[in-house]
């Protein structure tokens, strides 16, 4: 239980004390109603002895008595309604509430800490009231009356007789069995005389003499003159005298109590005419009315007959009395003892000393004696003389002892006289003078006599007290007899079926075991008290069973929780809405957090619900909120009630302050940290054959591979646009800012161009909500050269749409447990700075079939497609944590986050606008495919565009044709199936010779150092002006790789009118194209063994070109015909097709192969590029009638982009002709001399028209680490120069000598040692037998040194013998580089025999 201000051992006998009746006389009564007082109110503050009292006990001992305190109460013929009392105790307990900011106590058990009130107040005034407004019974005398007083006036004409009078009519009242109420103690009930005497107005001698008078009546011990009124009411308060009653009637006058909107508020109203006054006496058992001298009749807690049945203690919550504010407002001010002076304090004081001293005390003391003589008398009779006593004293009603008849004994009465009642009669009289031995002793002999003879209310009485006396005895003799307050309990509750008593022996019993640190046992004994047939009773038990629980030894943290909530539950059935409440907020403190969701939920369900009520809305709103945020486990329906009682409270919270900041509200999350920002128009679909750029556009998942790479595109093209250099301030351009994107710096948007912002909402809840008139919240800078800082803030939609337009979503649907995005508008039609707050809606759901307790009864609204049951307008704010800051030391030890500004743009002047449309763009191409489309560019702004480029990391993929592109039609409606190509017809020539041509690649853009990935489109005139719109060609060639290829695509433009803060603008397009197998060529080169061409100089070679038709179509077989095979080099050109077979037909089906043969020879010298010059030489060899003129576009273009990938190359990747970055300079001069710079084009169709294109690049062997012996041996190319036969004359001269010439030709560029060796390398028969025996005379070694490219001719001579073929082929040529080592042989004569005949003439 709770800390109470009174210990157990005060309150017991405070709460038994002996009871005075009064009764005055009509003047009396006038007298003290000066005062706005009874007689008996008058003298409660003053009822409590200031000094110890004696009294003798039967055995003459000297007993002392301390703080007694007496009871005064007025005389009230009828019992108090129980329904009355009911009332006053709920009035009383709503009354009394936790004082404003009381301190509470903090209880730490385990991991709670609790902020508990270790008071309760409430209850202690419930238990006060309760305990004195208990109806006296017969089988108890504890609050029956010992003694009347008299009270007459001075100033009536006889006050003798007047005296007679009331003391005939108090004999009546007590005697006459007409009156069964109240209960007297004894027959002979003591009769105190008081004379009032008014100071300031009666004669003082008068008085006097009828004191005298009365005295020799009365005698000096039964009657007192009380002087009172010494000053007039009129006289204004000179001095400021205390005013003790306040304090008593206000406890328990039911008009001075607050009247609560929540309580219920049924009045007892009085019947007097002269007094609007109901009052109790705070310290009797019974509330009073006084009025007329002898209207006994109506007692102060009888219902008023005319009030409305309806408002019974637990009827409906708002019942307003109109008497109940008169009465308190009446009652505000009031003086209470207004003409009364300390002096008259001190009077009343002395005057219940007196009448306690002279007349109680020796009355009580008096009746001891007499009742403890009949006792011992009576233990003196014989057993069967006594038996037979008490049969004639109880009649025949003495029952069997049946356990059947058990329950019906309660019914047993005794008579008055019956010694059992003597015995219980002075048992109650010591307790009430605090004699408990002699009082326990004589409830014990009582129990047993009651127990003897079956009577249960009697026993159980005897019992109470019994327990009580044991636990009050001075020295404690004897342990507290628990048992006997259990077996009371349960007979009172069980047998006699007498709540109220039942429950005083728990209160009792409860405080006495909390004394003794028994908390289990109270708490025990407080929760088998609670029933349904009181709340109020049932609520304040069970919140005392909790602070047991509480204040154990180790706290019972959880059962003082679940015990509040009990209690909570039975205040709010009880109409406390107040307790109700601050019940299940403590008990909240133990629940919360703890993952106990459901409980959770109806503690702050039920809460929301007693705030509301209370109207204390902001505490149910939050409240209702909690049960929305955390998630939730409840079914669907429960839900829905929770949200619908949520908004139905936030209307009205909303509807007290109409004009108020919009509230925050709680539905539905969102997950600002995923909020997206984009800037620009929305993407156009697709339009027939147009298909606009894919850009930049929400629907896009984020890939920051992808995100990389258009960083890259993006800083290629500003470096070239920068003369190769990026520029500091240059940022890359971001469209779309989401979690992933840098944004540390503010973003720019175009005033004119939308702002989206994605906002990504989701329903916790499994009740779909909807979200009508759903917009952004805004505030907007703008910016004005006249006008420096005026910020505006515009919080509604109907802001000021000229400088900002909002979007409104009217509805937007979010299903049970979704997440959804809403994308949200704004339109900026001013420079500034524009700040996104948040979002603004109304949060409604949809018009279920659940209802909860009535709530769902409201007007229903329908917009739009669904039914929307009930909506509150408020607003969620975008707070978007910035990325954790980890770059200093203190960043790294701290926590700190960086700024996210993706919400804080600024808008900025109005910049041009590209839109990039593709007509008949192909999805699909076979590898090597050249497909002709078109481009439209389109500038959709009001500023014209300059500086169009376009960046790509597949340059070879397209090509908007070069210089020559205009001789090719230019739109593609001109010529449905025109060829891509351009062409010349020519005549079918027997032979296949070459048509050359040449072109430069500075005509197609690629010029030296230049970025082949950067290509200008050609714009007409440059500038694109406002709406104007232009259409270009453009190749497209299907990449060499078969699969999906993903092509990016960059373009860039500027403003014509240089911007500050924005320097260009970037449109980005993605192209997936879908690539598939077509024609696998390889071409082969092979050194002719002759050196001279036609010119003489040495220089051609043979191409052997192998062609294989891959494809695999599953649509049919594909047959591929090879057009043109053409040439592009600086140094060589093919010349003309060797035929290997007769078949000229160059048609391939699905996996043949073919072989073309053709010979090349060095360009001449006028045609041969110089070092720096890119001018390269095209040959065409056509199979067919038609020449594709191979230094146009597209042909040359392609030509060029896949020369400058390959040239590329091998950074990346090595490939067939790459040059490994590990090799030494020596070594690739090796490699140089073996590579030959020819490219072959082969160009092919499949019918019926589609123009492709193959490049190639002839292979050599491949390239090793290190070079091989072969590459090595091709450094020096040989040759020998002489007769293919000789005639001599042998007889005439035995030896023939012939001259042969050997040329020696370096390759390479760089300077070469060479050793040429003349001595046959072998001496087996076999080598003699294929050298045939002829020597060579002169030097048998020669050592030259060969500059780059130079050819050095030997003059040899060969001696024969004989005649015959013989192989001059024998001189072995050694080489070395001149700064190498190493030597090499070098192998080419090897390659075929020099073969002369010599004759014989």
């Amino acid at each position: 239980m709770a800390q109470c201000v009174q210990s157990v051992q005060e309150l017991i006998p405070d709460s038994f004390v002996p009871c005075v009746a009064a009764l005055c006389s009509d003047e009396a009564e006038r007298l003290t109603r000066l005062n706005h007082l009874s007689f008996a109110e008058l003298l409660k503050p003053f009822s409590r002895l200031t000094s110890e009292v004696h009294m003798r006990d039967p055995n003459n001992q000297l007993h002392v008595i301390k703080n007694l305190k007496i009871a005064v109460s007025n005389i009230i013929t009828q019992p108090p309604q129980p329904g009355a009392i009911r009332k006053l105790l709920n009035d009383v307990v709503s009354g009394s509430q936790p004082a404003e900011g009381l301190v509470a106590n903090v209880i730490t058990a385990g991991d709670y800490d609790l902020n508990i009130s270790a008071t309760t107040p409430w209850f202690e005034s419930y238990r006060e009231t309760f305990l004195q407004s208990m109806p006296a019974s017969d089988h108890e005398f504890l609050n029956h009356y010992l003694a009347c007083m008299l009270v007459a006036s001075s100033s009536e004409a006889e006050p003798v007789e007047q005296f007679s009078k009331l003391s005939q009519e108090q004999h009546r009242i007590q005697h006459n069995s007409d009156y069964s109420y109240p209960k007297w103690f004894i027959p002979n009930t003591l009769k105190y005389y008081v004379l009032l005497h008014d100071v300031s107005a009666g004669d003082e001698q008068r008085a006097e003499s009828i004191y005298e008078e009365m005295k020799q009546k009365y005698g000096t011990q039964g009657c007192y003159l009380l002087k009172i009124n010494s000053r007039t009411s009129n006289r204004a308060s000179d001095e400021q005298i205390p005013d003790p009653w306040s304090q008593y009637l206000q406890k328990n006058s039911i008009q001075n109590q607050e009247s609560y909107e929540d309580g219920p508020c049924t009045i007892t109203s009085n019947k007097n005419s002269d007094s609007n006054l109901l009052s109790l006496d705070g310290l009797d058992n019974e509330v009073k009315v006084d009025g007329l001298p002898n209207n006994f009749r109506a007692h102060p807690l009888q219902l008023d007959s005319s009030s409305d049945p309806s408002n019974s203690i637990d009827g409906p919550d708002h019942v307003k009395s109109a008497s109940l504010h008169e009465t308190k407002k009446a009652n505000t001010g009031i003086i209470h003892g207004a003409c009364l002076t300390l002096t008259d304090h001190d009077r009343i004081r002395q005057f219940i000393q007196e009448f306690t001293f002279r007349g109680l005390l020796p009355h009580i003391e008096k009746t001891i004696r007499q009742l403890n003589d009949q006792l011992i008398s009576r233990k003196g009779l014989s057993r069967s003389l006594f038996s037979a006593t008490k049969k004639w004293f109880s009649g025949s009603k003495v029952p069997e002892k049946s356990i059947n008849e058990l329950k019906n004994t309660s019914g047993l009465l005794y008579p008055p006289e019956a010694p059992e009642l003597q015995i219980r009669k002075m048992a109650d009289l010591c307790f009430l003078v605090q004699h408990y031995d002699l009082a326990y002793s004589c409830y014990h002999t009582a129990k047993k006599d009651f127990l003897n003879d079956q009577a249960m209310l009697y026993a159980a009485g005897a019992l109470e007290m019994a327990a009580v006396s044991a636990f009050l005895q001075p020295g404690a003799p004897r342990p507290y007899p628990a048992h006997y307050m259990d077996t009371a309990i349960q007979t009172y509750r069980d047998i006699c079926k007498n709540m109220v008593l039942a429950e005083r022996c728990v209160l009792l019993s409860a405080e006495i075991l909390k004394s003794q640190s028994k908390y289990s046992e109270a708490a025990a004994l407080l929760i088998r008290l609670t029933s349904e047939d009181s709340d109020l009773r049932s609520a304040l038990l069970l919140e005392q069973a909790a602070h047991c629980f509480i204040n154990m030894k180790s706290p019972m943290v959880r059962k003082y929780a679940f015990h509040m909530i009990l209690a909570g539950h039975r205040f709010s059935k009880a109409g406390q809405k107040k307790h109700a409440l601050r019940c299940y907020c403590q008990a909240m403190q133990v629940y919360k957090g703890k993952g106990w969701s459901l409980a959770e939920d109806h503690i702050n369900f039920t809460i929301g619900r007693q705030s509301y009520t209370l109207r204390q809305l902001d505490n149910a709103v939050s409240a209702f909120r909690h049960i929305l945020i955390n998630e939730s486990k409840q079914s669907a329906a429960q839900q829905g009630a929770f949200l619908r009682e949520y908004l139905y409270v936030y209307k009205n919270v909303s509807q007290l302050s109409p004009d108020g900041p919009l509230p925050q509200l709680p539905l539905p999350y969102i997950n600002s940290s995923a909020t997206r920002v984009f800037f620009g128009h929305d993407r156009r679909p697709a339009d027939g054959e147009k298909q606009a750029a894919t850009h930049v556009s929400l629907d896009q998942e984020y890939d920051s591979e992808s995100s990389q790479q258009w960083r890259e595109l993006e800083e290629q093209v500003v470096a070239v646009v920068n003369r190769g250099v990026i520029p500091s301030s240059f940022h890359p351009t971001q469209y779309c800012l989401n979690g992933y994107s840098d944004n540390s710096r503010f973003p720019l948007a175009v005033v004119e161009e939308p702002v989206t912002v994605e906002v990504a909402f989701r329903n916790p809840l499994k009740v779909p909500l909807l979200l009508t008139d759903l917009s952004l919240l805004w505030k907007f800078q703008p910016k004005d050269s006249s006008r420096k800082d005026n910020e505006e803030v515009k919080e509604l939609v109907t802001g000021e749409p000229e400088m900002i337009g909002t979007e409104v979503i009217s509805e937007f649907l979010i299903n049970s447990e979704e997440s959804k995005v809403a994308r949200l508008k704004l339109f900026p039609h001013h420079i500034g700075e524009l700040h996104v707050l948040g979002v603004v809606y109304n949060l409604g759901t949809i018009q279920g079939c659940v209802t909860v307790d009535g709530i769902d009864a409201l007007p229903r609204c329908h917009t739009g497609k669904h039914s929307l049951s009930m909506s509150v307008r408020g607003r969620q704010d975008l707070e978007i944590q910035g990325p954790r800051l980890n770059n200093t030391k203190e960043e790294k030890t701290s926590i700190k986050y960086g700024p996210d500004r993706r919400l804080d743009p600024i808008i900025t002047e109005e910049m041009p606008l590209l839109e990039v449309f593709f007509i008949h763009f192909p999805t699909g191409l076979l590898c090597g495919e050249i497909r002709k489309a078109y481009v439209e560019f389109v500038n959709v702004s009001k500023c014209p565009l300059t500086g169009l480029k376009v960046v790509s990391k597949r340059p070879e993929f397209f090509t908007f044709g070069g210089n020559t592109a205009v001789l090719t039609p230019l739109s593609p409606t001109a010529s449905e199936n025109c060829s891509a190509y351009k062409t010349v017809v020519t005549d079918s020539t027997s032979e296949c010779t070459a048509l050359i041509s040449s072109a430069s690649s500075v005509d197609f853009g690629i010029g030296i150092g230049s970025q082949p990935e950067v290509i200008p489109v050609p714009l007409p005139d440059t500038v694109l002006l406002p709406g104007a719109s232009v259409q270009l060609p453009m190749w497209l060639r299907g990449p060499d790789e078969e699969g999906v290829h993903e092509i990016n695509f960059l373009f860039y433009y500027e403003s014509v009118k240089k911007q500050p803060k924005i320097r260009h603008r970037i449109l980005r397009h993605t192209a997936v194209i879908c690539t598939s197998r077509s024609l696998n060529v390889r071409a082969t080169v092979c050194r002719s063994n002759s050196l001279e061409d036609e010119e003489g100089r040495g220089g051609n070679m043979l191409v052997f070109v192998d062609v294989e038709n891959t494809n695999t179509s599953e649509a049919g077989v594909k047959e591929f015909h090879i057009v043109q095979v053409s040439s592009g080099s600086k140094h060589w050109k093919l010349q003309k097709s060797v035929n290997l077979s007769e078949n000229k037909d160059a048609k391939l089906a699905s996996r043949e192969k073919g072989k073309f043969c053709f010979k090349a020879i060095r360009c001449k010298e006028k045609e041969v590029a110089t070092q720096f010059s890119e001018k390269y030489t095209f040959a065409d060899i056509i199979f067919g009638n038609e020449q594709i003129v191979s230094s146009a576009s597209p042909c040359a273009d392609f030509f060029y982009r896949s020369l400058s990938s390959e040239l590329k190359k091998p950074q990346a990747q090595p490939s067939v002709h790459a040059e490994k970055q590990s090799i030494g300079d020596a070594v690739r001069l090796i490699q140089k001399c073996s590579e030959v710079d020819l490219n072959i084009v082969v160009l092919w169709k499949e019918p019926p028209e589609m123009e492709l294109l193959k490049f190639f690049r002839p292979e050599n062997t491949t390239v090793p680490l290190r070079p091989s012996v072969e590459q090595l041996s091709n450094l020096i190319k040989t040759s020998l120069h002489y007769p293919e036969s000789f005639n001599h004359p042998f007889h005439q001269k035995s030896l023939c000598l012939v001259p042969v010439t050997l040329l020696l030709s370096n390759c390479s560029k760089a300077d070469v040692d060479v050793i040429v060796d003349l001595r046959h390398k072998t001496t087996s028969p076999e080598a003699l037998e294929i050298h045939g025996s002829f020597t060579w005379l002169g030097q048998t070694q020669y050592k030259l040194q060969l500059k780059s490219q130079e050819i050095h001719s030997l003059q040899l001579k060969a001696c024969f013998v004989h005649t015959g073929v013989y192989n001059l082929g024998t001189p072995r040529v050694f080489a070395k580089l001149s700064d190498q080592v190493t030597v090499f042989e070098t192998s080419q004569q090897n390659s075929m025999p020099a073969l002369i005949i010599i004759n014989n003439v």
